[in-house]
């Protein structure tokens, strides 16, 4: 029954945690059981909060015996990146700068799942601040791939993406800043839900780029991310970009095909670079929409291949300054010797982050420098003005925009590690959306010939994530690529 139970969907394991069928403690303890049977080879987690989840998990069944309101998902394990805060559990951000660092407060998102009733199962791994696409940027330990461990599970959401995927977890939350959701979603063969900025409060997410964060829902098919999605949708003073606005109501709708729907096909997301499988997968699920009625627009991105740079030069210029922080003066890591305040500094800082964080701090304090600042940082806001128009104009043409989520299937580790170039490359097709503020979401749409999962990606504009998740699951209807599952004794 464990191995059955972690293979069901979202929504068939709600129906049989009402129905009596199963306990939130079982599912829990066979979640826990899949962690301790396949972790040690894909060390998606951080840490497991074993106790604390199958306590969790006592308490809501005791709460449903007793017949009192349930929450909407009350009793379903979920795992979470461990860059969201958590009162008394670890934090890291995958950095020896928080090694030991445990929060006293939980993040709004944490709070809105306890409200939810689910059951925490502990926090994952990540590169390190949420900086990379390959999870191999963790202080702590490389993630590998359920559908073939010597491969990456994508960044920096990757430990979330491969619990979902190898059955550890039914749902995880990621944070996408260029596309940390939904680029290990398209190489974990999961669902991947970036919402638009503002939709879901940051407070009490460790920031890397504040004006492009945004935290989402890693599920194995849409019905389950927009479940989590609309646990932790919605208004909060806490966070002063914080959309005013409920959270939306998805589910009454979600199986309401859209029509007509136009879809919009950038020339520029099919050009040098994709991998030929990828581009075959993407063009089929493109055929099936049409089967369905929809009709394929060619429009036109014109500044998207400056996405890279102008987010490289936005990313950064945040980072810079949301990691001065860390300095080993109020929290994180301090180094043991120091001949002054300026010496433990720098000790501190140069010994608690890893070369990527290094990397991105110095690009980001570069850009912002006297005499460089109009030349790069002010100029890159310029242009995301105009990747934002381009996106404006193909929103008036058609409902939706689609294309590949990722330009390859999962490299293999250590591939790419060495080429900063080619690793942000990773990303050139989902890192526009967060430069726009848009929604975004990457679904399975095929296998490559090794078996690997390629993802389709939907955009669409801002606040519009109920009419982008009834676009994903008219696909998801006609198709089984989401219930595939990777093969793992």
């Amino acid at each position: 029954m464990a191995s059955t139970m972690i293979d069901q969907s979202v929504c068939q394991l709600l129906n049989h945690l009402a129905e009596g069928a199963i306990t939130a403690e079982a599912l829990t303890e066979a979640c826990l059981n899949a962690i301790r049977r396949l972790d040690d080879r894909i060390q998606a987690f951080l840490w497991v909060d074993e106790d604390g989840a199958l306590e969790q998990a006592r308490t809501i069944d005791a709460k449903r015996r007793r017949g009192e309101p349930m929450g909407a998902l009350a009793g379903l394990p979920v795992a979470v990146k461990d860059v969201l805060c958590t009162a008394g559990a670890p934090t890291t951000c995958g950095s020896r700068m928080l090694r030991n660092f445990v929060p006293p407060y939980d993040a709004t998102v944490i709070q809105r799942l306890r409200q939810a009733d689910a059951v925490l199962l502990g926090k994952t791994n990540l590169d390190e601040f949420a900086m990379g696409s390959s999870t191999e940027n963790s202080a702590f330990q490389v993630t590998r791939n359920p559908w073939d461990l010597d491969r990456i599970p994508g960044g920096s959401s990757g430990g979330s993406a491969a619990a979902v995927a190898a059955g550890m977890a039914p749902l995880a939350l990621g944070t996408d800043t260029g596309g940390s959701i939904r680029q290990p979603a398209s190489l974990c063969g999961i669902v991947g839900l970036k919402p638009s900025y503002g939709r879901v409060s940051r407070f009490g997410l460790v920031a890397y780029g504040s004006s492009l964060d945004q935290i989402g829902p890693m599920a194995r098919d849409v019905r389950g991310a927009a479940r989590l999605f609309e646990a932790i949708a919605g208004h909060d003073p806490l966070d002063s970009t914080s959309v005013p606005e409920p959270a939306p109501t998805l589910l009454p709708l979600l199986e309401e095909p859209v029509r007509p729907l136009t879809i919009g096909v950038p020339r520029e997301f099919f050009a040098a670079g994709l991998d030929a499988e990828v581009e075959a997968a993407v063009r089929d699920a493109l055929r099936v929409y049409e089967r369905l009625g929809a009709r394929c627009l060619d429009v036109s991105l014109p500044h998207a291949p400056f996405a890279v740079a102008t987010y490289y030069l936005v990313a950064t210029a945040e980072a810079s300054s949301n990691l001065a922080r860390y300095d080993g003066v109020h929290f994180g890591h301090r180094a043991a010797q120091f001949h002054d305040l300026i010496d433990m500094v720098c000790k501190s800082r140069g010994e608690g982050f890893g070369a990527e964080v290094k990397r991105r701090i110095m690009l980001g304090t570069y850009a912002l420098s006297s005499g460089y600042i109009d030349a790069y940082y002010l100029k890159a806001l310029k242009v995301r003005r105009l990747i934002k128009n381009d996106y404006d104009a193909a929103f008036g043409q058609c409902d939706v925009v689609m294309g590949p989520t990722a330009p390859t299937p999962a490299f293999r580790i250590g591939e790419k590690v060495n080429d900063p170039l080619a690793m942000y490359l990773s990303d050139i097709y989902t890192i526009s959306a967060n430069l726009a503020g848009l929604a975004g979401i990457s679904i399975p749409c095929g296998f490559t010939k090794a078996n690997l999962p390629i993802g389709l990606q939907i955009l669409a504009a801002p606040l519009a994530e109920a009419k982008l998740l009834r676009v994903a699951r008219m696909f998801e209807r006609e198709t089984d690529w989401h219930l595939r599952r990777p093969t793992m004794t």
